[in-house]
Parts: structure tokens; C-alpha cells; sequence
């Protein structure tokens, strides 16, 4: 009866020691892990997914409307400021223009006319003065009668009154010329309305009408853009766009041209965020631009915010409860595993994340957490992973 119970036991035995051997193996043992170092210049950089744009980007046409019968510009030609792009049909122009011209002429005419009318008022009036002077002589010598002395008193006074509306009348044609004259001049200004010159060193982008096509006014003809204004406009998360100042530098990589990064800086910050994406937009202007651009091209802007000296930098995977500001490592103290509760400060693109504080001296960050992390247990340091 002994026997057959030691035969079973015996087995039992072994299953327990072995089970025990497992167990002090595998959670008894230093646990195996890495941890973190302090690293040196590791740049701060904030990423940005945007498009090429231009700062100045015009659509322009002619003020007037008429039949497009010129054309000196198509897409992709680079024009000089003053060049002439288009002219509209000027025919009727021409006409409205010579009308006005006519109109100022007989203005001019009409002004002379009342300078001369003015002219023989005076005489008359000279005349009428000396005629009433010798007949109030007259009429106090008892020369001449009364009535006489009163009618010639009279002339004199409708002879001065004709001098006024004379001059009046010099004046009304003087305002006659100037009206001809400023017509004359709109006229002028009409007629080169019917050329469009480019107003800026540009290259056109885009030409929306052929010869022949009747225009409205303000209708657009070509579409400029002012190559040196060729920025990125790229959009930041509002959560890393604190740092965002104007003047940081910043790299560009374009999805045509994968393998190059263009160098820029930060130009303009918007004012006003996207409230939908929860986003900001930055403005890139490049300082080493490529050889050709295409607007709305989808660009990647990376943009350097700071450089930390020296930080201790540990994957985001490895806090535990991360806040934004705040979170949970596991730390190697004396060869034992323990939590502690740090402060973070930075975040770098590859998702590493700044220790500031909470850390006591000689602990070392664990950058990979595993299974069998417990408080107190030995750990054995493997290789520090942070470059």
C-alpha cells in the first residue's frame, strides 16, 4: 500500500519542483531590460502637412468689355511688369475718344466766344457811363429834362448789368471746357483700359480665353503668380504648434521629389485656427527653392522649434497614463524595478518624450516595457537604446 502511494506521489513531487523551478525562473530571475540614456543636440522639430501656395496670385482681366483680338501671353511664359499680355476691340472706343476730343474743342471755342461778349459789355457800358455823366451835367444846367437825365441814368445800369451776365457767361463756358476736358481724358483712360499690361515680373498660370471671345468687365483673362512668393502653406496640429515662432527654420519635401528636402523658414503664423481640424497655418518661404514649382503640389514641412542640449528622452510607449504633461516609467534602482511618476517636457517626431523631473539620482528609465515588470524585482540592464 506504501509503495503504490509513493509511486503516485512520486510524480506529483517532480510536477511540483519542476512547476516551483519554472516559477523562480521566470518571475523570481532579474528581468531582462532596456533603458534609456540622456542624449546630446537631439533636435525639437513639429511636422506640418500642407500644400505650395504663392503669396501673390492674381486673376486679372480687362475694367471693360469688348472682343479679345490680341493675345502675346500663354501659360507658363514669364512676363515683365508693363508688358502688354491682351488687346480687346477698340474701334467704338476710338470713336467716343475723338467725340470728346471734338467737345473739348468747341468748349475751348464757346470760351472765347464769352471772353468777346464780355469785351464789348465793357464798352458799352464805357459808353453808357460818359453818355448818362454828360446828360446829369445837362439836367442840372436845366439843359435837358428830367426824364431824360433818368433814362440815361438807366442804360448805364442795364449796360453794367449786361457786363455781369457776361462775365457769368465766361465763367459757365470755362466750366463747359473743363467738363470736355475731363470727359476727353475718361475717354483717354477707357480706350488704354482696352490694353491689359502685366503689373508685376509674373509668370502666367493659366490663360482662360481665346482670341475672339467677347469679355464682360472684370472677367478674368490670365491667372499671374509672382514667382519669389512661392511659400508652403502647411498645417500644424494646434496641440505642437506652441513653439511655432516666425524666422525658425523648417525643411520642405515636396511629393514630387521625395528624396530632396528644400530649405525655408517660417514666414507668417495664422492668426485664426481651423476650428474643425483644430489646426494652424504656417507659411513657409523657401531659401533654397526648386528649379520649377506646381501650386497646390501636396508638401511635407518639418520645422525646428529647438535644440535640447542634453535630455533624457524615452518612448512614448514606455510612460504609462500619459497626460501631455505628465505620466509613469518604470525605473532600474540598484538592480530593482520600481514605478515613479515624471514630468514630461518636450516631444520629439520619432515620439520620444522629455524627462524633466521626478527621476531620484542613479535611476535609469526602462524605453521598452515587457511582460513581468513588477515593483521590486531584479532587472538586469541589457543595452541603452537612445542614440
Amino acid at each position: 500500500m506504501r509503495k503504490r502511494l509513493f509511486r503516485y506521489l512520486l510524480p506529483l513531487l517532480g510536477i511540483g519542483a519542476a512547476s516551483a523551478a519554472v516559477f523562480l525562473f521566470v518571475f523570481m530571475r532579474p528581468l531582462p531590460v532596456e533603458v534609456a540614456r540622456p542624449a546630446e543636440n537631439v533636435p525639437i522639430q513639429v511636422f506640418g502637412l500642407g500644400t505650395v501656395e504663392a503669396r501673390i496670385l492674381s486673376k486679372i482681366g480687362f475694367e471693360v468689355g469688348a472682343a479679345l483680338v490680341e493675345l502675346n501671353a500663354d501659360h507658363g511664359d514669364q512676363v515683365k511688369e508693363g508688358d502688354v499680355l491682351a488687346r480687346l476691340h477698340i474701334a467704338e472706343q476710338e470713336a467716343r475718344v475723338a467725340k470728346a476730343g471734338a467737345g473739348m474743342v468747341n468748349g475751348e471755342a464757346t470760351v472765347k466766344m464769352a471772353e468777346a461778349a464780355v469785351g464789348k459789355a465793357r464798352a458799352v457800358l464805357a459808353q453808357k457811363k460818359q453818355t448818362n455823366k454828360r446828360k446829369q451835367t445837362l439836367v442840372a444846367r436845366r439843359t435837358v429834362s428830367v426824364e431824360a437825365g433818368e433814362e440815361a441814368q438807366m442804360e448805364e445800369e442795364v449796360a453794367d448789368a449786361e457786363l455781369a451776365v457776361a462775365i457769368s457767361d465766361v465763367e459757365v463756358a470755362k466750366a463747359s471746357l473743363e467738363d470736355a476736358k475731363a470727359q476727353y481724358e475718361l475717354e483717354k483712360v477707357l480706350l488704354d483700359h482696352h490694353v491689359l499690361r502685366a503689373p508685376y515680373d509674373a509668370i502666367v498660370v493659366q490663360r482662360h480665353k481665346e482670341l475672339g471671345s467677347v469679355l464682360s468687365p472684370g472677367e478674368a483673362l490670365f491667372t499671374l503668380v509672382a514667382p519669389e512668393t512661392i511659400w508652403a502653406l502647411a498645417y500644424v496640429d494646434e496641440a505642437r504648434a506652441g513653439d511655432l515662432r516666425v524666422g525658425q527654420l523648417a525643411e520642405v519635401r515636396l511629393r514630387s521629389l521625395p528624396r530632396q528636402m528644400f530649405e525655408g523658414h517660417v514666414t507668417r503664423i495664422g492668426i485664426e485656427s481651423d476650428r474643425v481640424s483644430e489646426e494652424r497655418r504656417v507659411y513657409i518661404a523657401c531659401d533654397r527653392c526648386p528649379e520649377s514649382f506646381h501650386l497646390g503640389e501636396q508638401a511635407e514641412v518639418f520645422i525646428t522649434t529647438g535644440v535640447l542640449d542634453k535630455a533624457l528622452l524615452v518612448p512614448e510607449t514606455a510612460v504609462e497614463h500619459f497626460s501631455g504633461t505628465d505620466g509613469t516609467v518604470w525605473t532600474v534602482e540598484d538592480g530593482a524595478l520600481q514605478r515613479r511618476e515624471v514630468k514630461v517636457g518636450h516631444r520629439t517626431l520619432d515620439s520620444r518624450l522629455e524627462i524633466t523631473s521626478g527621476l531620484p539620482d542613479g535611476a535609469r528609465v526602462v524605453s521598452t516595457l515587457r511582460p513581468g515588470l513588477r515593483e521590486g524585482r531584479a532587472a538586469k540592464v541589457l543595452e541603452d537604446t537612445s542614440p
